[in-house]
């Protein structure tokens, strides 16, 4: 009796997404959306908290997780002066991008009023390279003290991704801590 409860709390859930999250608790309309709780201007500044839901990782985390090579890594760092094409999915970059080794650059995905083309791109690139599965396990990171990563976090959350981690330290405590990063080109 006991193995069967213990079984039945242990084997995950099959079936349709769960409903998504309700939004965090209102904040200032000047700086977040009432209807998603996104942050939608001045993205860089403390972050006092996690997203609901989304456990928060450190350096050492992330990088255990990228070594097991089962995670996601989903850098959602802005193109500075880059233009993206919509019809052809193609970036003009303005400067080069360094990222996490194997992680995957959706640049632009972590505004919280994203061009549509941008949500759309960042929405079918997660699917495919989750393959389809919601409990693909997921680390999203931009930048320290940047709401992009928390806002694509959250989305992530949203669009019923079940398994999301948030590294709040990004690119920033990567690099302090010594770890490599490689050239990377917005994902396909």
């Amino acid at each position: 009796m006991i193995a069967a409860l213990l079984l039945a709390f242990m084997t995950p859930a099959v079936g349709p997404a769960p409903a998504p999250p309700a939004a965090p608790a209102p904040r200032d309309p000047a700086l977040f959306d009432p209807a998603t709780g996104y942050r939608i201007t001045a993205y860089r500044g403390v972050v006092p908290a996690r997203p609901p839901g989304i456990a928060r990782i450190g350096t050492a985390e992330a990088s255990r997780r990228l070594a097991d090579g089962r995670t996601l890594f989903i850098d959602v760092t802005p193109a500075r002066g880059a233009v993206h094409d919509a019809e052809t999915g193609e970036w003009r970059l303005s400067e080069p991008h360094e990222t996490i080794p194997g992680a995957h650059w959706f640049p632009e995905a972590g505004r919280g009023t994203p061009d549509p083309a941008i949500d759309r791109w960042f929405e079918r690139g997660l699917h495919r390279l989750s393959r389809g599965s919601r409990r693909s396990p997921i680390v999203v990171f931009c930048l320290a003290d940047c709401w992009m990563s928390w806002n694509a976090g959250w989305k992530l959350r949203r669009l019923g991704y079940r398994t999301v981690a948030w590294y709040a330290d990004g690119l920033d405590g990567w690099r302090e801590t010594n770890r490599p990063l490689v050239g990377a080109r917005p994902d396909h």
